[in-house]
């Protein structure tokens, strides 16, 4: 790489990389991967992956790269992309290793016989309908507000322990102002949900 880039940001850098990449010199991205590999594996980390699984969602960030190299059409937005494409594959993983421990979670077997008289906690069909009319009002509130509070909710909400800094990263906020610009979205937000009347399921 230049000493132009060099000297430059890790968002600039990773632009040039990418850049790079597209002109066929692919010992640019190389670099890339070694400099911003660590921040895309604490990032995953933050979410509650598991120490193995963290690298293998880094290694399918980085195979996500290369196959939508071409499709990016802001290369400064470059680091961003990486980020939360990191954070979503944290965030599945996630979900498939809860859904694997509760898959694996069973009753003994001398059990078996009492279980069917236990007492069924899954929510009925009018829950359920209850939960899905309550998540459509929600995110219909959610579309209403300014594009960077959507951004700023979707990202702390659908993590177990959101990561300040890389939040901080991802959508260029410094990370002392998220707490309150994230208390001000929130505010914005149940005005929306009060003037649909909807302010009892917030």
């Amino acid at each position: 790489m230049t000493s132009h880039a060099d000297t430059s940001s890790l968002g600039d850098r990773a632009a040039f990389a990418v850049l790079e990449f597209r002109e066929g010199r692919s010992e640019a991205l190389s670099d890339l991967v070694r400099e911003v590999s660590p921040l895309l594996w604490r990032t995953v980390r933050a979410q509650g992956v598991e120490r193995d699984a963290a690298d293998d969602v880094v290694q399918q960030t980085w195979a996500a790269l290369v196959r939508h190299v071409d499709t990016i059409s802001e290369p400064l937005a470059t680091l961003k992309w990486l980020l939360v494409t990191a954070r979503r594959a944290a965030w599945e993983t996630v979900r498939k290793e809860r859904a694997d421990l509760v898959h694996r979670t069973e009753l003994p077997d001398d059990d078996a016989e009492s279980s069917a008289t236990l007492p069924d906690d899954a929510p009925g069909p009018e829950a359920e309908a209850l939960r899905d009319e309550r998540d459509h009002v929600l995110w219909d509130a959610l579309r209403r507000l300014p594009e960077r509070c959507q951004e700023l909710l979707r990202l702390i909400s659908l993590a177990d322990r959101p990561d300040y800094k890389s939040i901080s990263t991802a959508i260029g906020m410094p990370i002392g102002s998220i707490g309150a610009t994230r208390g001000r979205c929130l505010a914005k937000l149940r005005a929306v949900l009060t003037e649909q009347g909807e302010a009892s399921w917030t």
